[in-house]
Parts: C-alpha cells; structure tokens; sequence
C-alpha cells in the first residue's frame, strides 16, 4: 500500500467521523429520553433550539420554533394513549405563533396529565406552549417571557402606540396597515392565551394574565422568573428530574442536521404486554 492510498483512505475515515460521531449522539439521547419515560411513565418529547455553529464557515445558526416543530410533536402525541402522561422538555427562543398555538392547543387536549420542563429558557413562542400544559416546571433560574406578537423586527403594541400618538395625516399609508394588522395579531393572541389558561383559573385572572403578556406591557426579551410566573397565576414548581438536565447536556455539537423534535418512534402505552405498532 502506497502513501497515496493511505491517504485517501485518512481522508475518507476524517470525512466520516462527524457522521459517525453525531449518529452516536442521537443514539445516546434517544436513550436517555427512554430513561426518562420508564421514571416517569410517560412519554418524553425535546423540543430544544440552540444556536449552533456550522462546522465548515463557522456562522452561527439560529434555531427556532416551525411548521416542521409542530409537525414531529403533533405526530408524537398521536402516537400517545389517551391515558398516557406527556413530559415535553422546552428550550426555545421562540418562534412561529402558529407552530407555537397548534403544539400548545394539542398539549392542552391531551387527556392525560401534560408536563413542560424549561431547564434554561422558553422565550415567546416557547412560553405560548407552555401554556397547554397542566404544570411547569422550571428550573430555579429559568425564565419564561411576554407573547406579545412582532411584526417582523417591530413589536405589534408599538406600532398601535406611535398610530395612537401622531396626528391621521402625518402617518404613512404604510404604518396604518402595519397598525391594523398589528391590533388584529394581538387581539387574536390574547384570546389564544386566554383560552388555555381559561381551565387552569378563574376567568377574571386568564383576561388579566393575558393582557400583561400579550399587550406590551413588557419587551419582548423580559425575562420572567418563577416567582414572576407564579404571582402571574401560573401553575409552577421547581421540582425538575436530573434526566432533565442530563438531556441538555446532550445537545451542544457542531454537527449539521440535528433534528430539533425528538421522541422514541414507536406507540406509548401503560399496557406492556400491548404490541407495539410500527410507523
């Protein structure tokens, strides 16, 4: 064997390694979520964003809540019994409102009882789902924040406010359609948050829980303590498993194409004699 052909073959074994390094990890995470179903009797989903590196040009990608998101949770949930606890961990800047209200609104219609775990930070659209659930818990230092709605870089509750303060006739056509939009996005968020919050307290505390977070009464990046969410009516403690944690540390890696939405494929039942149905 000459030097030419080890070195192809150093650069095929270097041109592998990342895969076989990232199959390796997903391996290990799947079964640390197992882990976490067999303590819990239940079925464990991560739903985590971090703002990764690409490998080759080093510019950071920002990860965030989508259509694809909702898509893998819908699906997971579906493949959960009626009498099957859901235990969703939640790591998120935030993301897509629609994405965010259809993961939310299928937590909070699952009969059994549903978990959301925020180790670090469920931001916006993060916070919003968290809302379908019928506990939080969070770390001591975690953060929830406000699902007021932004118009691309604008929050909505600012372009009403500088409509409200400037004369009709020295405001753009532009802006107004912004202001209209805007008003009509955060009437329809107040009535979503309100909605699933309306099981979980009194009607008069879902309205005003929903106007402080949905209005603009803070910025969009205020980050709101359990002490905050608690005063704010939302059912929260700080009991997180360690398998929570153990989970987290599984996901900082270079490697490209993670997917963000992870569960163990298979259908979730507290039968165990009950045959399992492939996808």
């Amino acid at each position: 064997m000459d030097w030419l052909s080890l070195f192809w073959i150093f650069i095929i074994i270097a041109s592998l390694q990342p895969v076989v390094r990232q199959k390796m990890l997903s391996m290990e995470r799947l079964r640390v979520l197992g882990r976490l179903e067999r303590e819990r009797n239940s079925r464990a989903i991560a739903l985590i964003h971090r703002q990764e590196t690409m490998s080759f040009l080093g510019f950071p990608l920002l990860r965030y809540i989508d259509i694809n998101d909702s898509e893998e949770i819908l699906r997971a949930i579906k493949m959960t019994d009626d009498d099957v606890p859901i235990d969703l961990i939640v790591h998120t800047p935030g993301g897509l409102v629609l994405a965010a209200e259809q993961i939310a609104r299928a937590l909070k219609a699952h009969p059994a009882k549903v978990t959301v775990f925020v180790p670090h930070y469920a931001m916006s659209g993060g916070t919003l789902v968290a809302f379908g659930a019928d506990e939080i818990v969070m770390d001591s230092n975690a953060v929830l924040g406000p699902v007021d709605p932004q118009l691309g870089q604008e929050p909505a509750a600012s372009i009403l406010k500088v409509v409200a303060q400037k004369p009709i006739a020295e405001i753009d056509d532009e802006t107004l359609i912004k202001a209209d939009i805007a008003e009509k996005a955060m009437r329809q968020l107040k009535t979503t948050v309100v909605e699933l919050l309306g099981e979980r307290m009194d009607a008069e505390r879902a309205e005003k829980t929903a106007t402080t977070l949905s209005s603009g009464v803070f910025t969009h990046d205020y980050p709101i303590t359990v002490r905050e969410a608690r005063e704010l009516g939302l059912s929260v403690n700080t009991d997180m498993p360690q398998l929570v944690y153990q989970i987290m540390s599984l996901y900082p890696q270079a490697a490209q194409r993670r997917p963000s939405v992870e569960y163990i494929p298979a259908p979730r039942s507290r039968d165990p004699e009950r045959p399992a149905r492939r996808r």
